[in-house]
């Protein structure tokens, strides 16, 4: 399947019944873009479809050649990252992560918030790969791709293990997530933050709770974001919101609102993000914005083009993060006069890389002298 942008006036709908994918985000599960034959549900007049068992998460395991990913794009703020998993089962139905599962040949649909891959051995990779003669200490993003702090971390612990390696190397790490569950890892973040060597995200796309659990049905509740952001900061952990996405139409007008409750919880810095969707997630999106909002379908999109030049995506670097157009205009600055008033961006936490020490990696041939 090639994903292409989808009309005012028309949009695929979905195709899996809603009893197989309750708890889910994404509305369909056809194939990837990479398949030669695209498969989807088709019923066929004898009921069939009734007996297909609803979705399940399935986990399945690799072992990496590296595990930290090095990025050159100029409009994003860190050049290195890891992901501990592929796949995210928080189910945002809008996460621009999604077209990544094609590369597995799998659905960037259901499939992607159902099928997971475990990084086994991430921690000893990690230490090998900064035990490295060259490597020199910068931040490493972590939530980038997908949560760290997704519902099957309770059980693999691989962001725990590699969060532990860099305690012990005291490398500056930036989190990213969705989920309260970062707080089970206060226990190392509170010594490093004491160092300067960490601080923590909150991504908050909306406080309704019936909306956030349509959109995305696995990540905590919104206020359980915010009481996450108020226990790192007690805790003396950097903690900011990152108002992401915004969706026009949908949650652009709870902007202030969420800065304001972020602010009164303690965070100290924040950000946005406008709503993207390359490739298979415009159907994604469209399909899930035609059943929860059919009356509010053309408006959305239309206020999404008017920000990518007449397009749903613009992937040029510099545009895709915050759109260009009157609209956005309008939101960035809504978004700075906010972040103006509630005093947000004025003491900005940098992180600090001289305290790195170099681990020693199991494996790694010692000096004899």
């Amino acid at each position: 399947m090639t994903a292409c942008p989808l009309p005012l006036d028309s949009v695929a709908p979905a195709d899996v019944a809603p009893a197989r994918r309750r708890g889910r985000g994404a509305p369909a599960n056809r194939s990837g873009r990479f398949e030669r034959e695209s498969r989807e549900d088709f019923d066929d007049g004898w009921g069939a479809l009734e007996d297909l068992p609803a979705f399940a998460t399935q986990i399945a395991h690799e072992r990496p050649r590296s595990l930290i990913t090095r990025n050159e794009s100029p409009d994003i703020g860190f050049e290195r990252s890891i992901n501990p998993y592929r796949g995210c089962e928080h189910g945002c139905v809008y996460c621009f992560a999604r077209p990544t599962h094609a590369f597995l040949g799998l659905s960037p649909g259901l499939d992607f918030e159902t099928w997971l891959t475990v990084k086994d051995g991430a921690a000893d990779l990690l230490r090998r790969e900064l035990s490295a003669p060259s490597y020199q200490p910068k931040t490493i993003a972590i939530g980038t791709n997908t949560d760290p702090y997704q519902p099957t971390e309770r059980r693999h612990r691989v962001m725990r293990e590699v969060l532990q390696v860099l305690a012990e190397a005291c490398h500056p790490v930036a989190i990213v997530t969705k989920s309260a569950h970062v707080l089970r890892d206060l226990d190392l973040l509170a010594p490093m933050a004491a160092k300067g060597l960490v601080k923590v995200a909150l991504s908050v796309t909306t406080l309704d709770r019936g909306l956030a659990r349509t959109m995305e049905p696995r990540a905590s509740t919104p206020e359980r974001r915010l009481d996450a952001i108020k226990a790192l900061a007690c805790a003396g952990v950097p903690a900011a919101v990152m108002v992401a996405p915004v969706i026009p139409g949908v949650t652009d007008h709870e902007m202030e609102t969420i800065l304001t409750r972020a602010q009164a919880a303690g965070a100290s810095e924040a950000g946005y993000i406008l709503l993207r969707l390359p490739l298979e997630t415009q159907d994604l999106f469209g399909a899930w914005l035609l059943e929860n909002f059919p009356d509010k379908y053309r408006k959305v999109l239309s206020l999404l083009r008017s920000t990518r030049d007449g397009k749903l995506y613009d992937s040029s670097w510099g545009k895709r993060m915050t759109g260009t157009g009157p609209y956005a205009w309008t939101l960035g600055r809504r978004f700075e006069l906010a972040c103006e008033r509630l005093g947000f961006g004025k003491h900005k936490t940098k992180l600090r890389s001289d305290l790195f020490i170099s681990p020693q990696a199991g494996g790694v041939q010692l000096s004899l002298f």
